[in-house]
């Protein structure tokens, strides 16, 4: 049984540290078969244990203390698949105090003697304090108070100089979030230790095995001895395992002269550390180690409710949000402003601080970006592949627009609807950070006794690092709101793809049937004419035919431009609105002699608009007002300047709009619209129309009941911004 061969540049990564061949001198080992025969043991333990070994000696023929055959039937009765968990109990050999711990481990029974200079008085006060200890953790509320508070006491128990808490990354490098220590002693709290300081053998043994002491730095180890052949022993749960040279090293470099690290192990991954150093040789007993490492399941418990609750809660508050925005996107007929109308509550489930909505070509935008630059992070997108990407820093964009990125670094990107180039961008600005590393994170090779290797640092002063071009990373938790939110935005894009076709299926029946009605009008008027009818007559029908149909197709082909993303086409200048409503309320009038119109327009109101646009916003909203308002009763037509803006408002006498209607209210093609028999030739575009044509220009349209009156009141700035 021989030790691994010694640890190079070329082996380091893969040094076998659970088969070092050796242990530490302040205790003995025995290792039996199945069979319990004696098939190795440490070199120190023939004068240790005042035994005389040789291989294939029966246990039951070794004059141990009774209380330890006990412990190795107990042992044998838990054996479950070559393994059993540890036993411990404290024996006395002459003169000596040991602590013994049995265990098996593939099939090999390994029983050590650890020396123990400790009374046991002063054992059990110490295991009082850790009860009170443990007691007292439960009580924190936070993992920051939780993990200050475990620094104190287990240092208070164990007696060592220096105790921090780790906390990893995701890349497996720890910053210590907590740390209680000499007075004297240099401060390393806020310190990152980089991953390579605990390679991934020396993490899978942090994870199997909680808690390791080295009760002395400068130690000789005390070499197994065995059968010619056999296989190394594995020391995976060995209390006495030798540890790897480097780590020695490492802490020699540091001025340690004892060590223990406690595991806190949460979900099955090494989420912290408890690391204790202490100047001198300190030899702690086992039951106080398993007080502390009991502490550390206590926090490892702890952190997963702490973490559970906040998860809940993030859960719960995503899931509202899904529910807001699915109702908004079901229910408006736009949906990337139904998006941006939810912004507020869409950064704060994604945690991000800004948004970016595009559909259709059209980019709007919430927070801090740049209109232009919004526009190019929405063409960095990839036509095909994923419907969610992430990225963290300015080196996961295209190279041809890191430079123009500004304060932006990451991006989580959600495409809802494929088929119209919907996507949700949500940003994370640059966190640019120090990091304040315990000496510099690399490692340096030079040559050795044993030739070129690695050798841990040299020193532990503090370096920092400026970290640039990278956000935080989104966490599981945000990732999968994400994915739960992009899945109901998938599914309410299906809904309003069906209900649009289905929509558009009725427009094209509808259209056809309008169109026919002036079109046969058109011919019959033509062929009275061919017979000598009256030529004023058949004029005035055919252009009132004419007139209908055009309306019915320029309100088709406007909705057309909308949903391609085209817009309207505005064509901005300065212009006195009053003329321009006079000649369109003259001609209301003309139209429909039986209708009364009161208009209460100042002399002169100049604006820059698109002055045939706002003549279509009026003419839609009287028209609304005409057919939908109680008969015989006037329409009232008001505009003012108010704070440096247009003020329109359009009144009618009629009953309030039902609250289930007003979530569509401007929606084309609504089924309250669409057939209504008081407007018969209408296609339900009118107010989606105008709507659009008020915000282009900057401003919104609202309705409001002031009974007995439906109100609709139309803002803009007089000044284009």
């Amino acid at each position: 049984m021989h030790a691994p061969d010694p640890v190079t540049l070329d082996n380091c990564a893969d040094e076998p540290i659970h088969i070092p061949g050796s242990i530490q001198p302040h205790g003995a080992l025995l290792a039996f078969d199945a069979a319990g025969v004696l098939l190795a043991w440490s070199g120190n333990a023939p004068q240790l244990l005042g035994l005389t070994l040789a291989l294939n000696t029966p246990l039951a023929a070794l004059p141990l203390p009774d209380g330890v055959h006990e412990a190795v039937a107990e042992c044998l009765d838990s054996l479950e698949d070559g393994e059993a968990p540890a036993t411990a109990l404290e024996v006395a050999i002459g003169d000596l105090q040991f602590d013994c711990i049995v265990h098996a481990y593939h099939e090999r029974l390994i029983i050590e003697f650890e020396l123990r200079d400790t009374p046991s008085d002063a054992v059990a006060a110490f295991a009082l304090k850790a009860h009170a200890a443990i007691d007292r953790l439960k009580r924190q509320k936070s993992i920051d108070a939780l993990l200050q508070l475990a620094t104190e006491q287990v240092r208070a128990i164990t007696g060592f100089d220096r105790v921090m808490a780790y906390r990893f990354h995701q890349d497996d490098s720890g910053d210590v979030t907590a740390e209680s220590r000499h007075d004297d002693l240099e401060p390393y709290l806020g310190r990152r230790y980089p991953a390579s300081d605990i390679p991934a053998q020396a993490r899978r043994l942090y994870i199997i095995n909680t808690l390791r002491l080295i009760a002395d730095v400068g130690y000789t180890p005390s070499p197994l001895v065995g059968r010619e052949g056999e296989a190394p022993l594995d020391l995976s749960h060995s209390v006495l395992r030798s540890v790897s040279p480097i780590h020695i090293e490492y802490l020699q470099n540091m001025g340690v002269g004892a060590s223990m690290s406690v595991s806190i192990v949460v979900a099955g991954r090494l989420w912290g550390l408890l690391a204790c150093h202490h100047m001198a040789p300190l030899q702690v007993p086992y039951s106080i180690r398993m007080a502390a490492d009991v502490m550390a399941q206590v926090i490892a418990s702890l952190v997963q409710s702490i973490e559970a609750r906040e998860r809940t809660r993030l859960v719960e508050q995503s899931a509202e949000v899904r529910t807001r925005v699915m109702e908004a996107l079901l229910h408006h007929d736009e949906p990337a402003r139904a998006l941006l109308e939810h912004a507020p509550a869409l950064c704060q489930s994604l945690q991000v601080e800004a948004l970016v909505v595009t559909q259709y070509g059209k980019v709007m935008v919430h927070g801090d970006v740049d209109a232009e630059l919004a526009a190019r992070m929405v063409a960095s997108l990839p036509e095909g592949g994923h419907d969610l990407i992430e990225r963290t820093a300015v080196g996961d964009w295209p190279a041809g627009m890191q430079d123009a990125l500004g304060q932006w670094a990451g991006l989580l990107a959600l495409r809802f609807d494929p088929a119209t180039s919907g996507w949700l961008l949500g940003l994370r600005r640059e966190q640019i950070h120090t990091i304040r590393w315990a000496g510099r994170p690399e490692k340096v090779v030079i040559a050795g006794p044993l030739g070129p290797r690695l050798t841990p640092r040299g020193s532990f002063d503090e370096w920092r690092e400026m970290v640039r071009g990278r956000a935080v990373p989104w966490e599981a938790t945000e990732q999968l709101a994400a994915s739960q939110l992009l899945g109901e935005m998938h599914r309410a894009s299906v809904a309003k793809h069906v209900e649009t076709d289905r929509a558009r299926a009725q427009l094209l029946a509808m259209l056809g049937h309008d169109l026919r009605g002036p079109l046969h009008s058109i011919n019959m008027a033509a062929t009275v004419l061919q017979h000598g009818g009256a030529a004023s007559t058949m004029s005035s029908r055919i252009q009132a035919s004419s007139t209908r149909m055009e309306r019915l197709i320029s309100q088709v082909l406007d909705m057309s431009r909308i949903n391609g993303g085209l817009g309207l086409g505005l064509s901005r200048t300065e212009v006195d609105l009053v003329p321009i409503l006079h000649d369109l309320l003259d001609e209301v009038r003309t139209s429909h002699a039986d209708l009364r119109i009161d208009a209460n327009l100042p002399p002169t109101l100049l604006a820059q608009v698109d002055g045939d646009r706002m003549v279509q916003v009026v003419s839609n909203l009287v028209s609304n007002a005409r057919h939908h308002g109680d008969h015989g009763e006037p329409i009232q037509i008001s505009l003012s300047e108010q704070d440096g803006q247009v003020l329109l408002e359009v009144r009618n006498m009629a009953p309030a709009i039902p609250d289930e209607l007003l979530s569509t209210l401007y929606s084309p093609l609504k089924h309250a619209s669409v057939g209504n028999v008081r407007n018969r030739g209408g296609l339900g575009l009118g107010l989606h129309i105008a709507q659009e044509i008020v915000q282009q220009h900057g401003g919104q349209i609202v309705y409001r009941y002031e009974a007995p009156q439906v109100v609709f009141a139309v803002t803009l700035p007089r000044t284009e911004n």
